[in-house]
């Protein structure tokens, strides 16, 4: 099952991951993006891969 992983530090809060994929990520009170689900299958992956092609600084990952 593929994972979902956030760099912090390249994380520079755009919110597009938790706009893309709301019940994937979410924000913490920084607006910087954490993994609300790391473990992805079915919808959520489809969510996730979208998130993670438009992260402007790649901080997401999946990985399978």
């Amino acid at each position: 099952m593929p994972r979902v992983c956030v760099d912090a530090d390249r994380c520079t809060g755009h919110g597009r991951c938790y706009t893309l994929a709301p019940d994937v990520f979410d924000a913490d009170e920084m607006g910087h993006s954490i993994v609300l689900v790391e473990n992805v299958s079915g919808d959520l992956e489809q969510h996730a891969v979208t998130a993670e092609q438009n992260c402007p600084e790649g901080a997401i990952t999946l990985t399978r």
